[in-house]
């Protein structure tokens, strides 16, 4: 049993986050605090995408609510937790810093995890597989200043859920997987980034970038995205057996949490 101040908490071998895009107005920091307090690792990687710096050089904003992910993350590193940062497209300037550590963090561009059962996994943040990333960024711009508008409208509707007493609910992952040229996008990079963990010896991938959050086998390798804390609010979870989770977190604790747990295995996809 926890404490007030530490309230119960859910022990994993390994926590994945990804996509959590600090300093924009569709964070729910509020919802990855309660995550964060009520799971803890011995290590942490943060799949790139924290920060999130286009959406900060054009407009400034940072509530005390995203200061705060920030210290409780430094604090978990500060209390034995191993933390790993893989920076993404949208905090690629931390990409300069790969090889260092600040605050207990270590910067790496990818990394190779090695599982409690013995596996091998690709780590890594996944825009350097996306085409529009890589060799239009005039037109990924265009795509974020959309996917803002979106989360724009978003926010109201929730607000709206909020006082009906019902959970999170996210318009644009909605609206993504009824799109048929967006659903034929991520059957594409998920391809690519399973084939690019074969080719590194890597018996599977954990990225994240897409937003889409999920575990499979369907590409003959295990393919895990870590979602995001905009759309999906979800991370992944290894356990001490070396199985997967993808948790689902969209309501705050002392609202009893919808808390979705998709366990893969190597024979197994979720």
């Amino acid at each position: 049993m926890g404490s007030e101040d530490e309230p119960d908490v859910r022990k994993y071998r390994t926590l994945f986050l990804s996509d959590i895009h600090l300093g924009t107005r569709g964070c729910q920091a509020e919802l990855l605090l309660d995550f964060l307090r009520h799971h803890d690792a011995e290590k942490i990687y943060l799949v790139g995408d924290i920060i999130d710096g286009w959406r900060l050089k054009k407009t400034w904003y940072w509530p005390q609510s995203h200061n705060d992910v920030v210290q409780k993350i430094l604090r978990k590193g500060r209390k034995g937790a191993e933390i790993v940062y893989l920076p993404g497209n949208h905090d690629e300037f931390l990409r300069d810093y790969v090889g260092t550590h600040f605050g207990g963090v270590e910067v790496v561009d990818s990394a190779i995890h090695h599982t409690a059962d013995g596996r091998k996994l690709l780590i890594i943040h996944g825009d350097q597989f996306d085409v529009v990333v890589r060799h239009a960024k005039w037109l990924a711009f265009l795509g974020d200043w959309a996917y803002v508008t979106t989360l724009a409208i978003n926010t109201w509707i929730n607000i709206v859920r909020r006082k009906l007493g019902l959970t999170y609910w996210s318009l644009s992952a909605w609206a993504k997987l009824k799109v048929k040229n967006a659903v034929s996008f991520i059957g594409k990079f998920e391809e690519a980034l399973s084939s690019e963990a074969k080719r590194r010896g890597a018996d599977g991938v954990v990225c994240g970038h897409i937003h889409h959050a999920t575990m499979h086998d369907m590409h003959g390798t295990h393919y895990i995205n870590t979602g995001d804390w905009v759309e999906s609010c979800t991370a992944v979870g290894e356990r001490e057996d070396g199985t997967f989770e993808l948790i689902r977190w969209t309501r705050l604790a002392d609202r009893h949490p919808t808390r979705a747990v998709a366990p893969t295995s190597r024979s197994q996809a979720a």
